[in-house]
């Protein structure tokens, strides 16, 4: 990673700990014409404070999207209290708007155009003079390293080269808070290090990220705090490694069996940890000691075909919190 690119400079002054975003009862009803109103969002309560990196993570259909939307300004809320910068979504959008950056799920780049000119239509949006549109532009592609692409044409950009620069075009306003909606999804591994790394760096300059992920080692990676949610509601709240202890075991075995033997294996391993998990695929046993609890299987006579001790993650919080894994 080179370590003189240079995150954009945020020219408001940064208060630390200061709640930038305060929703208190935020609901989101759909209606349709015939049918019962669908809730979306069941009266959630949550902050965001200057500086950190807030994950909201949950099942598809949880109500996650549906909240970054309301926090976007581009879905208006049905119930509840949503205050962003201390202004009312419902009657300052645009002004809330103009400090707020976005990174969409799916990129939505002008593949024809040139690289730097992404960012220059994207700066005249914002109604900002050529001149610093041309000084910025130059900056957030060193930013994202994209320089040496500055003259091509987007579409023949591979896949993370394409979300840097989208992450680099939501910077053009130099936004207090960064909205981004699955930044890494489809890219990988190297790709989704390098956005790693330019995310970590806005969050040192002092930038506010809020992020939805189905990466639990992109949560772990990247956020202070991070809410659960399910069927429309917040299942919990907290960091990481707190949502990790308060739910899950400090380890957890892994055990593969044929697939026609796994039920009659869970049975038997019944009461050597403090809970078992059923997947399609294998076993999941929560214990503190994963070496003890593995002995005591092949105790009751179990051989599994692979068995794997490791360490809780939040994946685990999504099992005892939702029962199913996070893309189903």
């Amino acid at each position: 990673m080179s370590g003189r690119s240079h995150p954009p400079q945020n020219p408001r002054p940064a208060v630390p700990g200061e709640v930038l975003i305060e929703a208190r009862e935020l609901s989101k009803q759909f209606t349709k014409k015939g049918a019962p109103p669908f809730t979306a969002v069941a009266g959630v309560d949550f902050e965001v404070r200057r500086g950190e990196v807030f994950g909201f993570l949950g099942p598809n259909g949880a109500g996650k999207s549906t909240t970054m939307r309301m926090i976007g300004c581009v879905s208006p809320s049905t119930g509840g209290s949503l205050r962003i910068f201390g202004l009312d979504p419902m009657a300052d959008g645009p002004a809330i708007r103009a400090r707020l950056g976005v990174v969409p799920q799916e990129d939505t780049l002008d593949t024809e155009m040139l690289v730097r000119d992404n960012l220059h239509v994207y700066g005249r949006y914002f109604g900002l003079p050529r001149p610093v549109i041309r000084e910025r532009t130059e900056r957030l592609l060193e930013f994202v390293q994209l320089s040496d692409r500055a003259g091509d044409k987007v579409e023949p950009l591979s896949g993370g080269m394409k979300r840097r620069l989208t992450i680099a075009r939501s910077l053009i306003n130099e936004p207090e808070i960064l909205i981004l909606d699955e930044p890494t999804t489809g890219l990988d591994p190297q790709a989704r290090h390098v956005v790693w790394d330019r995310l970590y760096r806005l969050k040192q300059q002092g930038t506010t990220l809020i992020l939805t992920t189905h990466y639990m080692d992109e949560a772990e990676q990247l956020c202070d705090r991070l809410v659960v949610m399910d069927k429309g509601r917040i299942a919990a709240e907290g960091a990481p490694h707190e949502l990790i202890e308060s739910y899950s075991t400090r380890e957890v075995l892994e055990l593969r069996f044929p697939l026609d033997e796994q039920e009659q294996a869970a049975e038997k391993a019944a009461g050597i940890a403090e809970r078992v998990e059923v997947l399609p695929d294998r076993l999941l046993l929560y214990a503190d000691d994963g070496d003890a609890a593995l002995q005591a299987v092949r105790g009751r006579g179990l051989e599994p075909i692979t068995a794997l001790v490791r360490r809780s993650t939040l994946e685990d919080v999504f099992l005892t919190l939702t029962g199913r894994t996070l893309v189903d």
